[in-house]
């Protein structure tokens, strides 16, 4: 007969540091059945297996306060510090050594000899301590590596914004909303909560409510019963069921008709749905996260979206910021698709020249983060180079006069004013230069093109600057005011 998952996943790996070879012997025999016991014979070997990251526990019998020659609270520490939980075994006559030891931060105390029942039982609260804390250390390590956010790129307050209510409702089982622009990445934001949060082993299942026929959204989230319409030749789990205890994100619930949003009501607020011709209520265990372009409050406005359902939607609510508003993390974008489709195309690309970096900072972005990837793999393509140059990226940014330039960046910004300090210290060196633009572009390490684009960008702000040395009349260079 097969031991039962619960026991096999029991049997952890501790280990019994005593001098005492009989109470060694019965503990193991005692604890052997549901532990794998290890038995160090001196405190250096305890420490050692203490690095092992498999051991959950250690039993120290201290005695009179010293352990194979060493004192016991130095033992505690150096285990204390390799995150292995101490449970201290001693007599009554030695108890106030064990009060010590636990002030040094061992896990707890149990009587010598001891009850196995009440040791069986401090084992396992010492062990799932040292579970608790792995988990901790391995989800604190994905913070600081991907922030446990998924794919999701960028450092800007937008994003940083975005990252901190992740955080926030990543655990709860509410509903959250994530709103925003076509192609800002709703789905990577519901990816996301689901990965930070206590269901990131389980199902994320993302449904595209808008890409599914109204004659088939009904069957297609709940499911449906064989013979409950022409066609169903059997039964069929709907994508409720399938996400199971993971995740369910519905994407454009913006697009549901109107009996459909009457049904999804139900189900989130009775937590239950039943399949297409069948009367069995079946229980929703999944959390739900939902995500829209269209101004839903708007769409209450009109009536075409029913107000009870947005409230019951909108418990939380994560706008996924346009991409022109957080331009400052167009760079760190760039160079995560770069490396996303070099290694795919086969391409040695490995960046992308400033000037590319500036267009690209100056553009308006109406499909956002999804227009950027796909202009960045063409522009990869298209590179000769080991790097993006200017003329790799697509027409539109070869035309992008000051006009659209000034558009793209609203006033006060800090996109606009690091942009209008670069179009002051362009037009200081065409000064310096003598009206010299070659010389003007070697001095600030900028390609002439780049230059001429500066001075566009300049054209229209108040302060004009006279080239010196000159008696006729020469373009028109100008200072834009910053600070």
């Amino acid at each position: 007969m097969n031991e039962s998952p619960r026991k096999n996943r029991d049997r952890r790996k501790i280990g019994i540091l005593s001098e005492d070879v009989k109470l060694t012997a019965v503990l193991t025999s005692a604890l052997g059945s549901e532990y794998a016991v290890s038995i160090p014979f001196h405190a250096a070997r305890a420490r050692e297996i203490a690095e092992d990251e498999s051991i959950s526990a250690i039993i120290l019998d201290i005695g009179s306060g010293i352990v194979f020659g060493e004192d016991a609270a130095t033992i505690v520490d150096d285990l204390r510090a390799r995150a292995v939980p101490v449970v201290v075994m001693t007599d009554d006559e030695n108890r106030h050594y064990a009060t010590d030891l636990l002030q040094h931060g061992a896990h707890s105390c149990v009587r010598k000899p001891p009850a196995i029942r009440e040791l069986k039982a401090t084992l396992q609260n010492a062990c799932d301590s040292r579970i608790l804390k792995n988990e901790l250390a391995v989800a604190q390590r994905r913070l600081e590596t991907t922030g446990g956010l998924d794919q999701l790129v960028g450092a800007g307050p937008q994003m940083q914004l975005v990252y901190k209510l992740i955080r926030k409702v990543a655990d709860l089982n509410a509903s959250v909303l994530i709103t925003g622009e076509s192609g800002t990445g709703k789905e990577l934001i519901a990816r996301a909560i689901h990965n930070t949060g206590g269901r990131a082993d389980l199902p994320f299942v993302a449904v595209s409510c808008g890409a599914i026929p109204e004659t088939l959204i009904e069957s297609e989230l709940f499911g449906h019963e064989k013979g409950s319409f022409t066609g169903a030749t059997a039964a069929r789990e709907g994508y409720f069921e399938k996400a199971g205890n993971g995740t369910l994100f519905l994407d454009e619930i913006g697009e549901l008709n109107p009996q459909i949003q009457v049904k999804l009501l139900r189900v989130l607020q009775q937590r239950e749905f039943q399949r297409l011709g069948s009367s069995r209520a079946i229980p929703l265990r999944a959390r739900v996260v939902l995500a829209t372009h269209r101004d839903l409050a708007q769409m209450v406005t009109t009536g075409e979206f029913r107000q009870d359902l947005f409230y019951r939607v909108n418990v939380m609510n994560i706008k996924s910021p346009a991409l022109r508003h957080h331009a400052e993390d167009i760079p760190v974008l760039a160079d995560h698709f770069i490396r996303k489709y070099a290694a795919t195309y086969g391409k040695d690309v490995h960046g992308i020249d400033p000037e590319a970096i500036d267009l690209l900072q100056t553009y308006s972005w109406p499909g956002n983060i999804r227009e950027l990837e796909n202009v960045i793999q063409r522009s990869l393509i298209m590179a000769e180079g080991q790097k993006i140059e200017a003329s790799d990226l697509p027409d539109v940014f070869q035309d992008l006069d000051a006009g659209e330039a000034e558009e793209a960046l609203p006033s006060g910004s800090f996109e606009r004013m690091l942009r209008d300090y670069k179009v002051k210290l362009a037009n200081d060196a065409i000064t310096q230069c003598n009206g010299n633009k070659t010389l003007a572009a070697q001095k600030l390490s900028i390609s002439r093109a780049y230059l001429h684009r500066l001075i566009r960008l300049g054209d229209g702000v108040q302060t004009e600057i006279p080239l010196p040395g000159t008696e006729t009349a020469r373009p028109r260079l100008v200072v834009a005011a910053v600070g």
